[in-house]
This record gives C-alpha cells, structure tokens and sequence, in this order.
C-alpha cells in the first residue's frame, strides 16, 4: 500500500515536466511557419547572340526582389557571371566569352538571387543562339493557351503594376515580353492550369497603352505563343475626335425652282419708238406756246400707240418664260440663278455656286 503511495506521487509529479516538453515542438512549427519568405526570381533574359565565338558578348537582365546578390552559372563557361542591380530588382550584366570557354547553344544557364541564406534560381528557358530552341520531347504535344488576360491600370508611370494572367497546358512554364521593356518576366503556375503574375512598370520602359504583349508557354521542348488582344489601359474607351466639318464657302442647297413667264419682249422699244415719232410730228404744228404743247400731246400719243402695237404683237408670238433657282448657303444667305431652259435641279439637291452657274456636290 505504501508502495502505491509512492508510484502515484511520483507520477503526478513528472506530469509538469511532461507538458513542458510537449510544448516545446509546438512553439517551435509555429515558428518556422512564420518565417520569411526568401528570394523570388520574377524574370530572367538573354539577348541572343548569332554566333558563340571568343569576343563575343552574352548580355543578361534577371528581374527579381531587390537588395539582393545575382549570379549566372553557364555550362562550359570557365567563370561565373555577377550581375549589378541597377535599380530596385532589376539586375543587369555581360559575359564575354573567352577563348577557354566551351560554350554550345543548349548550354544550360542558370541565375541564382541570394539574400542572406536564401537563394532562388531559375533555368534559362531559351537559347544562346539567334534561331535554334529546345528540341521537343518524342511524341510531345504543343501546350495549349485557352485564355490570356491582362488587369490594366490608369497609366503607364513607373511603378505601376500589370496582372497578367495566362489559362494553358498545366506543368508548363510561361514568359511574357512586352514592347517597350526589355527581357521577360515569368507567369508562376498558381494552380494547375493557372499561370498569373504581376509585371513592376520600371523607369527605363517606354510603355503606350497598345503597347504589343507576347506570352509564351513552354513544355517538354514545345511551344506556343499568343498576343494579348487588348490594351494595357483600363477604364473607360478614349472618346473618339470628331473630324473637323469641311467649310465650303461656294456650296449651298436648292431652295425653290420657280417658272417665271413673261408677255413680250419689246415694249419698252415700242414705247419709246411711238414718244419720239409723235413729238416729231407734234413740233410741225403752231408756232410758240402752242407748238410746245402739240409736241407735248405728240409724245404721249405716240408712246401709247407704240405700247398698243407691242401688246398686239406680243399676244402673236405668244408667252415667254424663263426659271430661277434659289438657292440657300449654310450661313443663311440666299442667291437666284436664271436659266432660259429647264435646269434639271430639284429642292434639295447639293450645289456648288461657280460664276452663277450650278454643279451638283458630289
């Protein structure tokens, strides 16, 4: 019985010491979950090159975090390449190929960005050389693109950022390039399927807002590549410029078409014929005062004969007719042409007035 005393005192005693060694692994998985994240590589470039010879120049851009230490490993080169960050995440540098070196178009590169003790790396995806890629796998398949997509901003200043988002073959890697900026950035594959990153607009680019946007996915060798089929911007359409209105100082519009008719066309001549021929004939009576007023009488009678006369003729030969066309200018102002025949304009019509003479606006 004492015995078991003892065991059961001793037992709730260790049982403290149990919990605390419990605890320990607990407080230290929360930890490590907290922990910061490390370097990330968003994109990595080569400006290829025609030829691999000695003297020539192998220029690299890797966009990435900023504040860190770059590098590039490249397969039969005989030294590493350190590349200088010349402003925030972005690092720049060239890589002379020497006599020593034995480097081929395939030959693998690889960029490594450290911060601290923390390093990412990434594997070039294209070749050396100007013209020849990666051989496709035997029997491998062109990734698809189903959807390529862009979430613009309202300007294109530096520091602005652009989500792209690529929906293809899941288990490929995609790059995108775009007009105005150098090198490529890379689209991680969030879920399968999914590939979306954001793009930093940098000092250096010279973006419009249809600036052209290539994306490629890679897989097993293969490749395809699409254009993003809508403008960087986002918000609304810019409203389109309204073409200047030509002003046109002679065109007009057709207001009315009138027939004018006219009884004779002589008697005016007739008038003055007959006033001439009986003042003559009135001078020829009396003397003084009454010769003046015979003349007097003379013209008055002789105008009036001569008008009878013109009536009868005119009421032989019948009515003449003319027509005048009216037409009216955008400032308002109106003008008459006459034509001794039909003109063949009706109300409406487009005009253009050269030397009173009417020629349709074509």
């Amino acid at each position: 019985m004492f015995t078991k005393k003892i065991l059961a005192a001793a037992m709730m005693a260790a049982l403290p010491l149990a919990s605390m060694t419990l605890a320990s692994p607990v407080q230290g998985q929360q930890y490590n979950r907290e922990a910061p994240r490390g370097p990330v590589i968003r994109g990595f470039n080569v400006d290829e090159v025609r030829r691999l010879d000695p003297g020539v120049e192998l220029n690299f851009d890797l966009y990435g975090s900023p504040g860190g230490s770059a590098t590039i490993r490249i397969d039969g080169a005989t030294r590493n390449l350190t590349l200088s960050e010349t402003e925030p995440g972005q690092y720049e540098g060239s890589y002379t190929i020497s006599s020593r070196d034995r480097i081929r178009p395939n030959s693998a590169v690889t960029a490594n960005l450290r911060e601290g003790n923390r390093v990412a790396s990434q594997v070039l995806s294209e070749s050396l050389l100007r013209g020849p890629g990666q051989r496709p796998g035997p029997g491998a398949m062109a990734p698809r693109v189903e959807r390529f997509d862009v979430r613009g901003v309202g300007d294109l200043e530096a520091g602005d950022e652009l989500t792209f988002t690529l929906m293809g073959t899941p288990g490929s890697k995609v790059e995108i390039s775009i007009a105005g900026s150098r090198g490529v950035f890379f689209l991680p594959e969030t879920r399968p399927g999914e590939y979306s990153g954001v793009y930093t607009v940098r000092r250096a680019d010279r973006l419009a807002p249809n600036s052209a946007v290539t994306a490629t996915i890679r897989n097993s060798g293969r490749a395809t590549t699409t254009t993003l089929g809508r403008p960087l911007v986002s918000g609304p359409a810019p409203r389109p410029i309204n073409p200047v209105a030509r002003y046109c100082s002679n065109c007009a519009t057709v207001e009315t078409v009138n027939v004018i008719q006219v009884q004779g066309n002589a008697g005016y001549i007739g008038t003055v014929g007959g006033a001439l021929v009986g003042g003559l004939l009135g001078s020829q009576i009396g003397s003084g005062n009454g010769r003046t007023a015979a003349q007097i009488a003379g013209v008055v009678g002789g105008a009036a004969v001569g008008r009878n006369i013109d009536n009868n003729n005119a009421a032989k030969a019948g009515p003449n007719q003319h027509y005048e066309v009216m037409v009216r200018y955008p400032n308002g102002a109106t003008k008459v042409i006459t034509y001794a025949n039909e003109p063949g304009f009706r109300v409406g019509d487009k005009v253009r007035v050269d030397n009173n003479v009417l020629t349709r606006d074509q």
